[in-house]
C-alpha cells in the first residue's frame, strides 16, 4: 500500500511539473529521477528514437555512470527491440538474455534486471523508458503500469516541446536538450523548477 501511495504521489508531482514547465530537458530529468526514487531501483533512462540511424539516443538518465551511458550506440533493432514493437519487456537476468546488446557493460555497471517500455504518442513510436535494478527483480504489473504512465507523460512533454519551440522531430528536441544540459553544472532534484506551491504540496504528502 505504501509503495502504491508513493507511486501516485510521484505521478501527481510529475504531471503538475509538466503543466508548469515548457522545458523538456527539465521534465525528462525529473521523470527519470522520480521513477528511480519511487521504485527504489538503481537507475532509469529515457531514450528518443533516431529513425535515420535506427538507434535509441539518451535524452535523460539518472543513477547510471557516464561510462555506461556512453558505452556505444543503442540499436533499435538489437537492444530489447521487442519492447518497441510489442510493448513492455521485463528482463530478470541481463547476463542470460540474448535481447541485451551490451551484457558485459551491464554487468560491470552492476545492473541485474531491466524493464523497458515504449513511448508512443498517437500511435507513433517516440522512444523508450528503461528502468535498471542492481538486484534480480521480478517486476510487478503495478511497476509496469506505473512506468508506462510516466513514460507517456514524458512523451507528451516532448511532443509539446515540438509545438512550443517550433521543432520538427524528436531528434531536434534531443539536440536542444543536450545543448541545455551542457550549460548546467548542478544536478536537479525532482522539485527544482516546480512552483513552490506544487513542491510544497508534494513534499507535505510524502511526510
Amino acid at each position: 500500500m505504501k509503495r502504491k501511495l508513493i507511486n501516485y504521489q510521484t505521478l501527481l508531482s510529475v504531471t503538475k511539473a509538466i503543466s508548469h514547465s515548457k522545458d523538456p530537458e527539465e521534465v525528462a530529468l525529473m521523470t527519470v529521477e522520480s521513477i528511480t526514487t519511487a521504485l527504489g531501483t538503481k537507475g532509469c533512462c529515457l531514450f528518443l528514437i533516431n529513425r535515420k540511424k535506427a538507434e535509441l539516443e539518451v535524452a535523460a538518465a539518472f543513477g547510471l555512470s557516464e561510462e555506461y551511458i556512453n558505452k556505444g550506440p543503442v540499436s533499435a533493432m538489437r537492444s530489447i527491440y521487442q519492447s518497441l514493437e510489442e510493448g513492455p519487456v521485463a528482463i530478470s537476468d541481463v547476463m542470460d538474455d540474448p535481447r541485451i546488446q551490451y551484457p558485459e557493460e551491464a554487468q560491470k555497471e552492476g545492473i541485474a534486471s531491466i524493464l523497458s517500455v515504449p513511448i508512443k504518442i498517437g500511435g507513433h513510436l517516440m522512444g523508450a523508458m528503461r528502468v535498471y535494478t542492481g538486484e534480480p527483480e521480478e517486476f510487478t504489473l503495478e511497476d509496469v503500469n506505473f512506468v508506462q504512465a510516466i513514460a507517456q507523460i514524458a512523451g507528451l512533454s516532448v511532443k509539446m516541446a515540438r509545438y512550443t519551440k517550433g521543432l520538427k522531430s524528436s531528434i531536434d528536441v534531443l539536440k536542444t536538450m543536450k545543448e541545455v544540459q551542457t550549460q548546467r553544472t548542478t544536478r536537479r532534484t525532482p522539485y527544482e523548477g516546480v512552483p513552490v506551491s506544487v513542491a510544497s504540496e508534494t513534499i507535505a504528502m510524502t511526510s
